[in-house]
């Protein structure tokens, strides 16, 4: 059988990837200097190119192991290992940059460097698409399958059984289930094969290549009792730790000197995305605070000569990581509107000066968070920061409302384009801001911007 031979295949694969890039290596020398293309300098030598592989087969090779692209990959997704490919072939061809920058004995021609940098991460993820066909059809036909048996009772059991089901192109089928006895089947039709004590019995029975224990937090005690049967069994084990309930936003295990630990809230906006994130916020606030400095100007004209100073408003905010900050806005109410307390802004609010109202319909009153953004205090898109003093009530009353702070406050955000504003639901709007986080892309704040836009033309806005 084909599970038999794992290392096999694996090596197998290792060797075709390398066949393969110095195939594309040598087609883009013949494409640049073969395909019609006059070169400068005359056409180098093959010889002179094919030496170039001793070098680049192995980092690439290197870059590809260290990426986690050759292990196995049964339940993965054939997206995560064209981003392992797009990451390795990266690095590798940025070493490479690197190592000729100090050799300079030779000189490739770009063109043809360009070509192969394009081609082999393309030219990989085409040869996954191949391999991934021909196994998918291996396990129609009934090879290559591998049989697991699930430990647990519960919504993580039958979360597993669901997205093993989901993806029958992984050869992985589910035999059965070992639950308590008050369990004859899952809600996926997966029969109970018996009583958590019957585990080395039903073991002995039936061929299991996987033991998948998922316990739910209430039976954790049984854990060690079960890890015991399987001491002696060939069966491999997975653990699969009840985290559905604690685990609210994107979550990571991270090696720290052999120990793994898993991150239960972690924000999405790390790396290149937080990198990414930022350069468009400060290309995109410059650029319109750029464009409405002579707007805003106006604007401060018009509310000193109709309630008098001062023209803007401060106010204590907490934004990202729970860090307090000054958020400007425009002011459009009395300037005692506050003597009370703070306190949200309501419809037809009394305390709005004439020319606040005028303000607040097209959201003028905001455009000075341009700056917070410029100075990194806030994003143009996230959720919405609320009032310091306000924030110590919430985070009581209302469960992972700070989690919210895990990124920079916006200027709009998810909650506010489904008119979640104002005196609203906060809990409603804990709920668009976690979505917002879990979800989050940069074509998820493009399109935020652009219902924020549609929304502030269409609809009077409370502020």
């Amino acid at each position: 059988m084909l599970y038999r031979h794992g290392e096999v295949f694996r090596s197998l694969l290792m060797l075709s990837d390398g066949l393969l890039i110095a195939g594309v290596w040598l087609g883009a020398y013949g494409l640049r200097f073969y395909a019609g293309l006059e070169a400068p300098q005359g056409t180098p030598s093959l010889g002179e190119y094919a030496l170039a592989l001793w070098a680049i087969v192995p980092i690439y090779s290197l870059m590809l192991q260290r990426q986690g692209v050759y292990a196995p990959k049964r339940l993965g997704s054939f997206w995560a290992e064209s981003v392992e490919i797009g990451w390795a072939t990266t690095g590798a061809a940025l070493l490479l940059l690197g190592v000729s920058f100090f050799l300079r004995s030779y000189s490739f021609s770009r063109a043809a460097v360009a070509v192969f940098v394009v081609a082999v991460p393309l030219s990989l993820m085409a040869l996954r698409v191949v391999v991934r066909s021909a196994l998918r059809g291996a396990r129609r036909k009934g090879y290559n399958r591998r049989f697991a048996l699930v430990v647990g009772t519960g919504r993580l059991a039958d979360e597993i059984m669901g997205r093993i089901q989901a993806h029958p192109d992984s050869g992985l089928h589910v035999v059965g289930l070992i639950a308590d006895g008050a369990v004859e089947s899952s809600s996926y039709g997966v029969p109970c094969l018996g009583r958590y004590e019957d585990l080395k019995h039903v073991l002995a029975q039936r061929r299991v290549d996987h033991v998948i224990i998922a316990l739910g937090s209430d039976e954790g005690y049984r854990l060690e009792k079960v890890l015991a049967d399987l001491d002696d069994e060939v069966a491999s084990v997975m653990l699969a730790p009840d985290l559905l309930h604690i685990a609210t936003l994107r979550s990571s295990v991270e090696n720290f000197e052999g120990l793994p630990i898993i991150h239960l809230r972690d924000s999405p906006l790390v790396g290149w995305s937080s990198v990414q994130k930022r350069t468009f916020d400060i290309a995109g606030s410059g650029l319109v605070l750029a464009v409405s400095l002579p707007v805003l100007v106006l604007l401060g004209l018009g509310i000193a000569l109709s309630s008098g100073w001062p023209v803007l408003y401060r106010q204590k905010r907490m934004g990202l990581d729970g860090r307090i900050f000054s958020m400007l806005k425009l002011r459009t109410m009395r300037r005692d509107a506050e003597k009370g307390g703070p306190g949200w802004s309501k419809a037809n609010d009394p305390r709005r000066t004439r020319f606040g109202v005028w303000l607040r319909r097209f959201s003028l009153d905001e455009l000075p968070q341009l700056w917070n953004v410029l100075r990194g205090e806030m994003s143009l898109v996230g959720p919405r920061p609320e009032q310091a003093d306000l924030i110590r009530e919430f985070r009581r009353e209302i469960p992972s409302y700070m989690l919210r702070h895990k990124v920079k406050s916006g200027m709009t955000g998810w909650a506010q384009v489904h008119g979640l504003r104002g005196d609203t639901s906060m809990h409603l709007r804990i709920e668009h801001d976690i979505y917002y986080i879990q979800n989050w892309s940069m074509g998820l704040d493009m399109k935020i911007l652009v219902m924020t836009i549609w929304s502030t033309l269409r609809d009077r806005n409370l502020g």
